[in-house]
């Protein structure tokens, strides 16, 4: 008996796929497309067993979709630009360009002998010249078609690494690399018109069907459409009327105070008069902006001394104050106040004693209000204490109708539609990523660059001694020529944030390597994105800035119509987790040990090294920082590639997570050693049996539920009937010509999964050219249905013996088949039975 050498067997077959060619995608009109994209990684230096995990469920899929005669496109990129490459120059003294591309070689390396079906000859990083250059030539359109702008803006500023931060990069109010106190400052920025398409984008969620309704949900959370009334605060005396939008119109007569922005421009205008406001407008500035960072800072606020009228009564007069939790880019950059039903106004109020002032109460009971707001939802009637429109019991929606109405009749408000989400900020004070392709002239202003001079190549000789974007102190790089008069001028030193690098990825794929960005012939046929795989951390920006991308890039003409939604099916994987193992140093702080540095006992952990026992913590999410991730390498060697793509499909739905363990990943290397005995067994065998019909049976209930798991993302379950499939053919008395056909059959299914495995067994059992190339096989649908069932007979209750009876025999029949049983008959005992019923396909109850 030979045994199965996956070392060697391999990087064989690997070679075998890669020399015919079988994963190079070629536009062919005569064949169905399928387009399977992974979100494609960082170049952070090594893979782990998560990446895996996430690669494998598109590898089945590609596989999958090719055997069912699809021309497959499954490409495999570089999300190459960031921060991260920066600071490992800073701190190593290289260059982020050698950082970036000395990790993509090694997770290609990694990658390489996990045999995934990719089309290698696609493969690009966002970092390539070719590539950024294609995006500098899409942002000048965008600049013609008015998608981009340029203004002012109030940012997240680290001061330490010296750069605009996102708010996802804002995490506790510091900065998601260097830590520090993140501040809001005014810069000049470049903008995408996302806000454009905010109804666009909403609308459009309804009909991807086939993303995850979570997924759907935060997007259109971020959106954030509303219905509200827009009215302005007129000033008591001389000065500027107020402006405010509420989505609470409502509550009007609960206002206690106006409150503004620290950037809105009457504050501008107070901190250019008064010191002390000036000193108070720059403490808040020293605050991140986003609604996180906003929402659990302390509320600080100052009295302006500013007086506005309420638009209901003209005596009534409510004080304006700055206030530290108002964002000016979100509405007007002002509200109305209302403490008793808005736990933030109310936390401002009793901080600083302002009037708290109830407008409506339960039906049953009245609600003050002392430390908690009392907000009912918008769907639930309550009573009015004092409702100006006349209303006396309604519901939220109701009320905020009939106020606007109300306004509106009066003349003094509007009803409009906002939305929450504000152009995209591009701009970003770094040197490792794209540059904006424009150039600053005295004569001529902000001048794109000629498309004939682009890419815009980032200079290489650079350096990281001090922070800030080294494009600023480059002696020669922002020298250039004006591209409109041929005057002296100079380049933007600015670059793209890199969610513009992975916003059309996917677009690029379809012809990596053309001398625009996309192809029209190529992106016609290719996409659309077919099945998108990823995390759901990626669930709101990047598909939301991909969905907006894909629509600008069809309003200049490099995507189709039907491309506007670029991914028509969307999956969510879960991780891959692992437990962490930890001992304390001298100083009482964590030393996290790797997985293969430690030896398992009874339920304890000990270092092999030493034999200190070592700390358990139950399993986590993997993180370099931890030292709890799996190296693929290790398990590639130790067990070959193929146990680690079947165990992260196994052991659980894809989209939960799943822990890797040494047993788990042991017991799944064991089994795929006995599939490979059991076809060397069936290689060797001869002669007939008495079992083929119910093999057959078996075989083609096993095509079809293997299908159905790969086709509904039920990995899991197509892996269980596998299994279950390994031990009928283990135990089945057919012939040896029919285990040859159903092992052949085996090692089709299993393809998707374990590769290497299957081409072997496959040519070990002679089968034709490539299982990678061989049709899926069909399951007969006559083979599906059981032309018997098994009925098990009970007597007085008890189960005493079973039949196996034709589905369709008669009843009369049955029971004289059952009644001859000999567990019926001991039961019995020589008497006649009281009754027998028979019910059809269940069982036979005899009473006795």
């Amino acid at each position: 008996m030979s045994r199965y050498d996956a070392r060697n067997i391999e990087p064989k077959w690997q070679k075998a796929w890669e020399e015919a060619g079988t994963f190079e995608a070629k536009r062919d009109p005569s064949r169905p497309k399928y387009y399977v994209l992974e979100m494609f990684p960082y170049p952070s230096g090594r893979i782990h067993i998560g990446h895996v995990r996430n690669y494998t469920m598109g590898d089945v899929v590609a596989r999958y979709k090719l055997a069912t005669g699809h021309n497959v496109l499954h490409p495999m990129g570089f999300d190459a630009f960031g921060m991260p490459a920066e600071n490992a120059a800073m701190a190593s003294g290289g260059h982020p360009k050698t950082w970036t591309y000395n990790n993509i070689d090694t997770m290609v390396d990694q990658m390489k002998p996990l045999g995934f079906g990719l089309d290698w000859s696609r493969m690009f990083a966002t970092c390539d010249p070719e590539y950024y250059g294609q995006q500098q030539a899409m942002f000048i359109d965008f600049m013609a078609k008015g998608l981009v702008y340029r203004k002012n803006a109030v940012v997240n500023w680290d001061p330490v690494d010296m750069t605009v931060l996102a708010n996802e990069q804002v995490i506790d109010g510091k900065g998601w690399r260097s830590g520090a106190e993140v501040e809001r400052r005014e810069l000049t920025q470049w903008f995408f018109k996302i806000s454009d398409f905010s109804e666009e984008l909403l609308e459009a969620l309804d009909g991807l069907e086939h993303w995850p309704e979570k997924v759907r949900l935060m997007q259109a959370n971020w959106i954030g459409k509303s219905r509200g009334l827009r009215f302005a605060f007129e000033p008591v005396g001389a000065g500027e009327a107020i402006e405010v939008f509420t989505t609470r119109p409502d509550t009007l007569m609960g206002a206690s105070f106006v409150g503004i922005s620290p950037d809105h421009p009457i504050a501008r205008k107070l901190e250019a008069e008064n010191p002390d406001v000036a000193a108070f407008v720059a403490e808040c500035r020293k605050g991140g902006t986003t609604a996180e960072a906003i929402e659990t800072a302390e509320k600080l606020g100052m009295d302006t001394g500013l007086r506005v009228t309420h638009p209901l009564d003209p005596d009534w007069e409510l004080p304006v104050w700055i206030a530290n939790f108002i964002l000016m880019d979100y509405g007007t950059g002002a509200i109305f106040a209302c403490p008793a039903h808005d736990q933030r106004d109310l936390d401002f109020a009793r901080k600083y004693d302002l009037p708290v002032i109830d407008t409506f109460f339960a039906l049953d009971e009245p609600a003050p209000v002392e430390r908690e707001a009392f907000v009912p939802p918008k769907s639930e009637k309550v009573k009015w204490i004092n409702h100006f429109a006349g209303l006396d019991e309604a519901t939220g929606e109701e009320a905020i109708e009939a106020t606007i109405r109300f306004a509106e009749a009066e003349g003094w408000g509007e009803g409009v539609t906002q939305y929450r989400l504000r152009d995209w900020g591009l701009s970003r004070q770094r040197y490792w990523g794209c540059p904006i392709p424009v150039v600053h002239c005295e004569a001529c202003g902000v001048v794109p660059e000629k498309k004939e001079n682009l890419p815009v190549k980032l200079p290489d000789d650079v350096s990281f001694d001090v922070p800030g974007n080294p494009l600023d102190r480059h002696p020669t790089w922002r020298d250039c020529t004006c591209p409109k008069c041929g005057a002296p001028a100079q380049r933007e030193t600015d670059t793209m944030d890199t969610f513009v690098d992975s916003s059309w990825y996917y677009a690029r794929f379809t012809n990596p390597h053309a001398d625009t960005p996309t192809v029209a012939e190529d992106a016609e046929y290719w996409m659309n994105v077919d099945q998108y795989i990823g995390g759901i951390e990626h669930a709101i920006l990047h598909l939301l800035y991909s969905r907006f991308f894909a629509r600008a890039m069809h309003i200049c003409g490099h995507l189709p119509e039907k491309s506007k939604e670029p991914f028509n099916a969307l999956f969510t994987q879960g991780m891959v987790t692992h437990a962490i193992y930890m001992t304390r140093d001298e100083n009482g702080r964590p030393v996290y040990h790797y997985p293969e540095a430690v030896e398992l006992r009874d339920g304890k952990a000990f270092l092999k090294d030493g034999g200190a026992e070592v700390e358990i913590i139950p399993s986590a999410k993997m993180s370099k920082s931890k030292n709890n991730v799996v190296d693929p390498v290790d398990i590639v060697e130790t067990y070959g590639a193929d146990t680690a793509r079947w165990f992260v499909m196994s052991d659980s739905p894809p989209e939960r997570d799943v822990e890797w363990t040494a047993a788990g990943a042991e017991a799944a290397a064991k089994h795929l050693a006995r599939v490979w005995r059991m076809a060397d067994e069936i290689a060797g065998a001869s002669g007939a049996g008495e079992g083929d019909d119910d093999l057959l049976r078996e075989t083609h209930k096993t095509i079809d539920a293997v299908t159905k798991g790969i086709d509904g993302f039920l990995f899991n379950t197509s892996i269980a009937r596998l299994y279950a499939f390994t031990n009928t053919l283990a135990k089945s008395s057919a012939g040896a010509e029919a285990k040859r056909a159903a092992m052949k059959v085996m090692a089709q299914l299993m393809a998707p999964m374990t590769p290497h495995l299957a081409e072997e067994v496959w040519a070990h059992l002679g089968g034709e050219g490539l299982v990678a190339n061989a049709p899926w096989p069909v399951a007969d649908p006559a083979l599906l249905v059981d032309d018997t069932v098994t009925l098990p007979i009970q007597v007085n209750g008890k189960r005493r013996d079973e039949i196996t009876v034709a589905k369709d025999m008669a009843k009369d029949e049955i029971e004289a088949l059952a009644l001859a049983t000999d567990g019926v008959q001991r039961a019995l005992g020589g008497a006649a039975p009281k009754k027998v019923i028979v019910v059809p396909g269940r069982i036979v109850n005899v009473v006795a």
